[in-house]
């Protein structure tokens, strides 16, 4: 993975997050309301210690029905306290009690723990993506840093927003997936899986090197010629067209925002100055070797908003010292991006 550069300065923090899993709460805000009728049983559950595979695991052996019954929206960690939906295709709506769902049982696991909030009748099953955004609790421990600087940060967080790089998790154990990546494209066999999850990573480290290379040129929320815009809140695209006041006051307003590329066949649609730069970004060999190998795959050119901003984003101190930060992030974006423009915080899970 491309090291992601810093937008807004040298780091004003060095901390540990996920000391506990309570310590990395993330819930899931819904994209819909419930039909009420139908064979898929849309289940709003609380977990612990269990990431959204063993989850839909666990829940088709509740059900008795195969695992590809099973939908839900996002992948979710096991290093967290994590709020999400899923459904169960439950053929005559003949549920098992809810009850032998639910469980609490340290001994099968590093504090796992599963309870049913909410559950519904709908009609389909629940796609990938069909989620409004995250919503995020964190607290940060063995904070080292001056209170007023990351207080200003913060502030600067919440006016400005952050790069939006894909986060850590898209990579792999010390990012060896665009090096799996590359060997796949010169001719390894994968499974179909881990083919789709290469791919992914292949995209996502050619994104973020375009945006670390704008963070650079000093234009990652700012505009080029030959610019693409998104629409907040949405993947609509537009441009390029002469830059003008109004999309000064749109882009001030978090309106719209500058794009780079996700790689795939067909022409860029951006030209000129942001053209220049996204392909300079991407010239060195492995970027080749990755774009090529996505072209082949059939990809198709797409694009990812440059910046992104947490939505409510609030903070408060702890008497024991530690910072509780709080924010809702939309689908796709990663909370690691916020933490990495505050400083140098310590995944304790993943280096325990």
């Amino acid at each position: 993975m491309t090291v992601a550069v810093r937008a807004h300065g040298a780091p004003v923090l060095a901390a540990r997050i996920r000391a506990a899993a309570e310590d990395f709460f993330v819930e899931e805000l819904p994209g819909f309301e419930a039909s009420g009728a139908g064979e898929h049983l849309l289940l709003t559950v609380e977990k612990r210690g269990m990431n959204t595979a063993f989850a839909a695991k666990t829940l088709a052996q509740w059900a008795g029905v195969d695992e590809s019954a099973i939908g839900y929206a996002g992948l979710k960690d096991r290093h967290a306290v994590t709020r999400q939906r899923f459904s169960v295709w439950i053929p005559k709506k003949i549920a098992p009690p809810i009850e032998a769902l639910e469980r609490d049982d340290p001994g099968s696991g590093p504090g796992q723990a599963l309870r049913v909030l909410d559950h519904a009748w709908h009609a389909r099953k629940l796609p990938r993506g069909a989620l409004a955004g995250n919503r995020f609790v964190l607290v940060l421990r063995d904070v080292a840093g001056e209170r007023e600087a990351i207080a200003a940060r913060l502030s600067t967080i919440a006016r400005r927003g952050v790069p939006n790089f894909f986060g850590e998790q898209r990579f792999g154990r010390g990012g060896g997936n665009v090096s799996q990546a590359v060997a796949m494209f010169a001719g390894r066999r994968v499974k179909r899986e881990e083919r789709t999850m290469l791919l992914s990573a292949a995209r996502s480290e050619l994104f973020n090197r375009v945006l670390a290379a704008r963070i650079e040129a000093g234009c990652w929320d700012a505009p080029l010629e030959g610019e693409v815009w998104m629409l907040d809140g949405s993947r609509s695209v537009f441009g390029p067209e002469a830059f003008t006041s109004e999309l000064q006051a749109r882009l001030d307003a978090f309106d719209i925002h500058p794009t780079g590329p996700l790689w795939g066949e067909g022409e860029l649609r951006s030209t000129g100055a942001a053209r220049e730069l996204e392909l300079a970004a991407l010239a060195g060999d492995t970027a080749t070797r990755l774009r090529a190998g996505l072209e082949r795959a059939g990809l198709k050119q797409e694009r990812r908003t440059l910046r992104l901003r947490p939505a409510g984003l609030g903070w408060d101190w702890r008497d024991d010292g530690a910072l509780v930060l709080r924010f809702d992030l939309p689908p796709g974006c990663y909370a690691t991006t916020v933490l990495g423009e505050l400083g140098e915080v310590v995944d304790a899970a993943a280096s325990g």
